[in-house]
């Protein structure tokens, strides 16, 4: 694959060259994207596309931090992409506040970085960029359930 290539897919196409918060603008184009692309999934294929992300994800990134000379680069977005879609799993069929709620409790985690967040993140490479998100979307998905108990 192409160095342009892999670059644009770490970036999501031009979501990742955003001047102000690209990461935010990653979350965002998945969330966008999620009606039309993942939430009309049955699970298994929910599942399997989340798989496939990770997989791809984690070179891409890893090759992108090569390309860019930067460790972990603001630029790439495929890990905000994927821990998005993967906060999303657990819903069927979203309203609107799901959507809102997914995209806030991802974003904190996110940026807040809570352990073991933050642990995986040091594994430094395309492993810490993909499995950083992956931890942060498993938190918000924990949260968002516990307070679906709550309320």
């Amino acid at each position: 694959m192409s160095d342009q290539l892999i670059l644009f897919y770490a970036r999501v196409a031009v979501a990742g060259k955003s001047p102000v918060m690209p990461g935010t603008c990653g979350s965002l184009v998945a969330l966008i994207a999620a009606p039309y692309l993942f939430i009309p999934l049955p699970a298994a294929g929910r599942i399997l596309l989340l798989a496939l992300l990770l997989a791809s994800g984690i070179p891409a990134s890893g090759r992108a931090e090569k390309l860019l000379s930067r460790t972990d680069p603001p630029e790439v977005v495929i890990d905000e992409f994927f821990g998005q879609w993967l906060t999303l799993l657990p819903f069927a069929a979203p309203d609107i506040a799901d959507y809102a709620a997914a995209f806030i409790l991802f974003r904190f985690f996110d940026i807040v970085k809570p352990w073991p967040v933050k642990k995986a993140e040091a594994l430094g490479g395309g492993p810490g960029i993909m499995l950083d998100d992956a931890a942060a979307g498993i938190y918000a998905i924990l949260c968002f359930a516990l307070l679906n108990l709550l309320f």
